[in-house]
């Protein structure tokens, strides 16, 4: 039985342990647990340590607010990150660093679904990140810095700076990565002044446009904080709300939202209420703003979205085949761009009914248009932006789920077999199923490791993306109709009326 492995990072020594071939190291800290004084304040440099630390456990999420029970708390050392490597002797391995959050309410890095087995076989360094979400990283309070959850994820990218080398990395090739919030993290860090430096290329899969103003932001956070009991919207007043009590609040205050529609809009339909904010400071501007004018450079960047992104939130809900069409009037009123887009929606998908039309302004308006949007605006910054879109039907529910949100992520890192990944497939893999899932994998092992994903790269004139299916081919943009739509309308911040 080989020794098992150990490595020196600056803050001291760690010992992981050997795994199907690779060596993982669990429950790192990357900055002191934000607790006590330290709640909701930017974090705090990690602790050192004498000795030999075990880093054989995932350390427990932050809290975490979700309509789901996610068992009993678990502590409080939530900044912590695991490495997975091919060899912790080895040097200059590229480094995907993955930020598994989730509308901005989940940031669970054990989930067996970012497995890193299967891309550490491959030659990849894979760290995944537990970063603070809810109302611990995004609720708007004047005495505590904002997007908590971005600062966690520089600090976390700070410490794969100093560390990474240690594992077998290059920290001149790290890659930052994710889906959906997790994405929308992503498209942040390109533009955010403290991250720059951090990450040489970009993955961002189903970038969702959930920001607000700080005036909407404050009247969001007075409500929730008024719901959970604190006398004030403040974290002094929230520092006395036990933080698991805050997350079960949360849930129920996302739930909830629509009651709020005709104050806060278009937020309403995300059922996030606490998002980033544009700040001004941390977070200057939206990112599609920020890159198309020019005050952020484009870099590497691998984005993209799945055909029927909306699927999986009207067939978990119970309510796909049963949108009415006021329904769809309602949908096109809230989301579609402002002033004749849903005007244009109903000349631009003439046959469509009404499912088709709320499927279709919802799928554009929460993650396909910013994510082809993010493509576009990399580029036109000066990056390289490849682009595709997952159109393989999931055979879950006899393909009731088609080519639905967050179907990508068990494809990418090859984790089939893991509950998420199980539950989409209806079951074992289907050789379709590992086909598909090889032709994503490898293009994100070819993009980490050398910047090239392996199709040809989105330009403005030929928008060619690449289509994944059974049978994959690169070719002009499948969803031009909606994208003419929204040519000149990238996602705004939410706001007030």
């Amino acid at each position: 039985m080989p020794e098992q492995p150990k490595v020196r990072t600056t803050e001291g020594v760690v010992q992981g342990l050997w795994r199907e071939g690779h060596a993982v190291f669990r429950g790192i800290p990357y900055a002191r647990p934000p607790v006590g004084e330290l709640r909701f304040q930017a974090p705090a440099p990690p602790p050192r340590w004498e000795g030999t630390r075990q880093a054989t456990e995932f350390g427990p999420p932050v809290p975490l607010s979700l309509p789901i029970d996610t068992g009993p708390p678990q502590g409080t050392d939530w900044l912590t990150l695991n490495v997975g490597t091919p060899d912790p002797g080895a040097a200059g391995l590229p480094v995907l660093v993955w930020l598994p959050v989730g509308g901005y309410v989940s940031a669970a890095s054990n989930d067996p679904m970012f497995d890193p087995a299967a891309l550490a076989e491959a030659g990849l360094v894979v760290v995944s990140v537990n970063c603070r979400v809810g109302a611990e990283g995004f609720a708007f309070l004047d005495d505590a810095p904002p997007n908590r959850g971005f600062l966690d994820q520089i600090a976390a990218l700070e410490w794969v700076r100093r560390n990474i080398a240690a594992f077998g990395g290059d920290p001149g090739r790290v890659t930052v990565g994710g889906t959906s919030a997790g994405a929308g993290s992503v498209a942040a860090l390109l533009t955010m002044k403290p991250a720059r430096g951090l990450f040489r290329r970009a993955i961002a899969h189903s970038v969702p446009g959930l920001h607000s103003t700080p005036a909407l932001a404050r009247e969001i956070t007075a409500a929730f904080a008024e719901r959970a009991g604190a006398p004030a919207p403040t974290a002094a007043a929230l520092r006395d709300v036990e933080p698991w009590r805050l997350a079960t609040e949360l849930t129920a205050f996302n739930a909830g939202l629509h009651a709020y529609r005709e104050r806060w809009g278009r937020l309403t339909e995300s059922g996030t209420a606490l998002c980033p904010v544009v700040d001004g400071e941390i977070l200057q501007e939206t990112p599609w703003s920020a890159l198309t004018g020019a005050r952020a450079s484009g870099i590497e960047l691998l984005a993209g979205h799945a055909r029927d992104e909306f699927r999986l939130f009207s067939v978990m809900s119970g309510r796909r085949g049963t949108f009415t069409g006021q329904h769809a009037r309602d949908a096109l009123d809230l989301l579609a761009p402002r002033p004749h887009g849903a005007d244009a929606y109903r000349a631009g998908f003439p046959q469509a009914g009404p499912e088709e039309l709320v499927e279709t302004v919802y799928a554009d308006a929460l993650f396909r248009m910013p994510s082809q949007g993010l493509a576009e605006a990399n580029t036109a910054a000066g990056g390289t932006s490849y682009l595709f879109e997952l159109c393989w039907t999931a055979p879950a529910q006899g393909g009731a789920l088609g080519a639905c949100h967050s179907l990508d992520i068990p494809l990418a890192f090859g984790t089939l077999d893991s509950p998420v990944g199980a539950q989409l497939l209806g079951g074992e893999a289907t050789p379709e199923a590992v086909a598909v899932s090889g032709e994503l994998k490898g293009a994100w092992v070819r993009f980490v490791t050398t910047g090239d994903a392996g199709w040809a790269a989105y330009r403005p004139d030929l928008r060619l993306t690449r289509v994944l299916d059974v049978e994959p081919d690169t070719r002009p943009y499948p969803e031009e109709a909606s994208r003419r739509i929204w040519a000149g309308h990238h996602p705004d911040p939410f706001d007030l009326p």
